[in-house]
């Protein structure tokens, strides 16, 4: 579905609650798969990423009764399958387009003894997934894979995995998570090192489940002791998602009179580099924190329309905190005065789709100055905008930022493929034009 967004002469105003937060979605959804009892969930998003881990953990034996609430989220009970039940062998499962779904099933199949199949579409099958495997093999679990480590992939799990000390090479929360789940099976510790902090929400929903998480800032390690059992908290309610935020308060920042309020938003500091970005760049933005919940720290975001932007620089450290919302942050910056650059962000490239070429590609067309130096993108600004027609390349993140684009170009932009929006965020449009009339 292609999809026309025109010039926001119109100011964004008034309150939009965004959906749940997609890694804490899956996340809570698993880990209710894999535990001791019954658990009841709030706040998860219905999505077509979250949706094909919930129909991941039913072929796996979970029962899910989770139904769409009022506000869009989905809400019900998970009965796991805990320690009682043996996993089915031969399954074939579908991961659709969800790096999260696939590479955490991989963790969290390496220790039972089943055999299991990973597929997932076009796009997802050309993602990497060999820096999970490499961990999970030196665990005692095997894999079959194309030559390229990309989907179908095959786990053979093994029910006597053995602890590892990990030290991985990128900061990834995905590894992190995939090797910590594999713990869980292991007899003694496994800890897994980053280069720098990536997101956390594993170490923190994990306790939850009654699971001790270890953690060593110094190395920006974390660790379980195995094997445990989850057991069910009762209730896990789910934050609002801070990426899907980031989109509607760029908006915000670039359309004249605007102002919008998005409540209930997770404030986890390894998801929000994005704002502390903009507020380098003088945004406008007002974070107004909660009682912290499930232990996640959340608020409301309060965002001004802001004339006048500085150039900034993002560091290789910042990215993780932040690598979802480089597309949005980049379209900001061409309208910053001065030089922003965004650091060692290679990483783009192995994402839904290659997001660096993309966002380079896309904002030369809608008439801005930007470059790659390496695995460096560089954007010079303030400069005016044009209407374009831009191709999604099936990337949701990207399909958001087009549309942005389009209410700060001086004509209409056209987004191709922008269905690709229901992976997080399948209500984007209606929430931007319901602050487009309020």
């Amino acid at each position: 579905m292609n999809r026309t967004f025109g010039p926001g002469s119109v100011p964004l105003t008034g309150e939009v609650h965004v959906p749940g937060d997609k890694s804490m979605s899956h996340r809570a959804v698993l880990f209710s798969a894999l535990a001791d009892g019954t658990t009841t969930l709030r706040g998860v998003l219905d999505s077509a990423d979250v949706r094909s881990t919930i129909g991941a953990v039913r072929e796996l034996g979970a029962r899910v009764e989770l139904a769409e609430q009022p506000d869009g989220s989905l809400a019900g009970q998970v009965a796991g399958w805990g320690s009682s039940c043996p996993l089915p062998w031969g399954v074939d499962i579908d991961c659709g387009n969800s790096g999260t779904t696939v590479r955490l099933l991989m963790g969290l199949l390496a220790g039972w003894p089943t055999e299991v199949t990973l597929r997932g579409d076009e796009s997802l099958s050309r993602r990497p997934m060999r820096r999970v495997m490499a961990p999970l093999e030196q665990m005692g679990a095997r894999f079959t894979a194309t030559e390229g480590g990309t989907l179908p992939v095959i786990v053979h799990g093994n029910a006597a995995l053995h602890p590892i000390d990990y030290v991985s090479p990128v900061a990834s929360a995905q590894v992190k998570s995939a090797v910590l789940l594999a713990g869980l099976r292991a007899l003694g510790v496994t800890r897994v090192s980053e280069p720098s902090p990536s997101r956390d929400h594993t170490e923190r929903m994990l306790p939850e489940f009654g699971v001790t998480v270890y953690l060593d800032p110094a190395r920006h390690a974390a660790s379980v002791t195995g094997p445990v059992t989850p057991e069910s908290p009762g209730e896990i309610v789910v934050p609002r998602d801070p990426s899907s935020a980031a989109f509607l308060v760029a908006a915000a920042l670039l359309v004249s009179g605007s102002k919008i309020s998005l409540p209930g938003v997770s404030l986890n500091e390894t998801r929000t580099g994005f704002l502390r970005v903009i507020e380098r760049m003088g945004a406008r933005v007002e974070v107004v924190p909660w009682p912290e919940t499930d232990g996640e720290r959340f608020g409301a975001i309060v965002t001004k329309h802001t004339p006048r932007l500085t150039a900034t620089s993002v560091s290789a450290a910042e990215v993780p905190t932040l690598v979802d919302e480089v597309p949005i942050l980049a379209l900001i910056a061409t309208q910053a005065h001065g030089e922003t650059r965004f650091e060692r962000v290679g990483e783009l490239r192995v994402k839904e789709s290659d997001r660096l070429e993309a966002i380079v590609s896309g904002l030369t067309a809608l008439g801005a100055q930007v470059s790659v130096e390496g695995d460096t993108i560089v954007v010079n600004g303030p400069t005016p905008l044009h209407g374009a027609t831009l191709d999604s390349l099936g990337d949701h993140r990207l399909a958001m930022t087009w549309a942005v684009a389009g209410l700060v170009a001086d004509g209409p932009v056209e987004v191709l493929r922008f269905d690709a929006v229901s992976v997080s965020y399948p209500g984007f449009a209606d929430d931007l034009e319901s602050l487009r009339s309020q």
